[in-house]
């Protein structure tokens, strides 16, 4: 069954082109009354992909694992919520490759990474966080729905065989050196769009 999802997830990745990609960015940021920022994150939850775009062109594409109970924005829903974010924060500079956080803070520890695709109990947050505020009222901010107050996180994990596929308790999963690759990339103030 996992090994189905995959090939499902892998089929639909080829038909999805970056002009159009772009173009149902541009459409939503338009909808919203908002002008396209010159730089942003696209995260496409339905090919689990996260798009880095500048001046209109995706510069870098990651495999990325949303939630594994698809999306929606109530707080406990451990969902992954859509819309327009912004970067509120990024934690982890220059900490080592694979440390853990627990509640943001460093616990000392390095993860055993996960490269098949079994699952494990804990939700583990590894190497760098960026944490997301909602900027849309009614959609990803306020009461109950708020993604701040969610912990709403793009992170490294150490379930890395399981990127691709959705997993997550509602955060935006990465690799871990891809992970490190957008934090390097991205300033606190970057929007990002979930769609």
């Amino acid at each position: 069954m996992v090994i189905n999802l995959y090939l499902i997830f892998l089929f639909t990745n080829l038909f999805i082109s970056d002009d159009l990609i772009i173009k149902e960015c541009e459409n939503y940021f338009f909808q919203k009354n908002r002008n396209l920022p010159s730089s942003f994150i696209c995260i496409e939850i339905k090919n689990q992909k996260l798009y880095f775009i500048e001046e209109k062109k995706i510069t870098d594409i990651y495999s990325i694992s949303s939630s594994e109970k698809g999306i929606g924005n109530k707080a406990g829903s451990n969902k992954t919520p859509i819309g327009i974010h912004r970067i509120k924060s990024k934690i982890g500079d220059n900490v080592p490759i694979n440390s853990r956080f627990i509640g943001r803070k460093l616990t000392g520890e390095i993860v055993d990474v996960i490269s098949d695709t079994s699952k494990v109990d804990l939700d583990i947050i590894s190497t760098r966080i960026m944490w997301l505020s909602g900027e849309e009222y009614g959609v990803n901010k306020g009461n109950g729905i708020d993604s701040y107050e969610r912990y709403i996180y793009i992170h490294g994990t150490n379930e890395e065989g399981r990127i691709g596929l959705p997993s997550s308790h509602g955060c935006v999963r990465m690799k871990n050196k891809d992970v490190i690759d957008l934090y390097r990339k991205v300033e606190v103030g970057t929007l990002v769009l979930i769609k």
